[in-house]
Formats: structure tokens, sequence, C-alpha cells
């Protein structure tokens, strides 16, 4: 009997361009809008792969993920750290902000009975650009 290797994950020119791709986006971007960047600059990779590693490097804390309107995004993740962002709800730019302290959020938590275990802070609305397009229409 012999003992099993752990189990690792490939390194793939798909992954790479993926990876990639995603670095070079400022916003948040759903899977379908990757995939067409993607295609656009001549890249073959199929859609549901890059719903796989999109997820893959969510999961493994190499990309954030939020979800607006019932649509899953996705943005590069720099920091190792926990963070949080003002998200804009029509194009995507995400800025990096400092949330409200954790003794706040462990202040008001105990005050309804609760134990912090984790969190999401995420701010959305508009970006400056999205609403003075918005007003002008």
């Amino acid at each position: 009997m012999t003992v099993e290797e752990p189990k690792r994950t490939r390194s793939t020119a798909q992954k790479a361009v993926i990876s990639s791709a995603l670095d070079n986006e400022k916003r948040f971007v759903s899977a379908q809008q990757l995939h067409r960047t993607l295609e656009d600059h001549g890249h073959t990779v199929g859609l549901a792969t890059v719903y796989r590693q999109l997820n893959a490097l969510s999961e493994s804390g190499h990309a954030d993920s939020i979800t607006i309107a019932e649509k899953q995004l996705f943005r590069a993740c720099a920091q190792d750290e926990h963070h949080h962002h003002l998200v804009c709800e029509n194009c995507g730019k995400a800025v990096e902000i400092e949330p409200p302290s954790e003794d706040w959020m462990s202040t008001i938590a105990k005050a309804h009975g609760f134990e912090v275990t984790r969190h999401v802070f995420e701010i959305f609305g508009l970006c400056a650009e999205c609403a003075a397009s918005a007003q002008s229409r």
C-alpha cells in the first residue's frame, strides 16, 4: 500500500493568463467580463475555466469576491490582511478603506447579545464619474 501525496494544484497556462488578466483589472469584474477581455486579447479559455479559477483565487485569498445584484464579482487582492472596500455598483471601481474599529464592532455586537465570529464590511454606491453621468441623463 502506498501513501498518497497531498494533492497539488497544477500551474497551467490558462491559470496564469486568468490570474494575469485579473491583476490588470482595477475594478471588480464578473467572470463573463474577464472571459470577454481574455477573448479580446486572443486567449482561448472556456468560461467554466474562468469561473473555476476565479473561485479558486478567491478561496485562496488571492482575489476578493463580492456580490452585487446577484452577480459575483472578483478583484485581485494584493493584501494578505483582511480589508474592506467602497464599491461602485455601476462600473465596479473599488477603493480600499478602513472600517469602523474592531472595538466598535464588538461593542455593538455585545449590546445586542452577539459574539463576533467574523465580519464583512463593504460600502456600495456610485463613484464620482458614474454619479456625474447619472445626473447628466
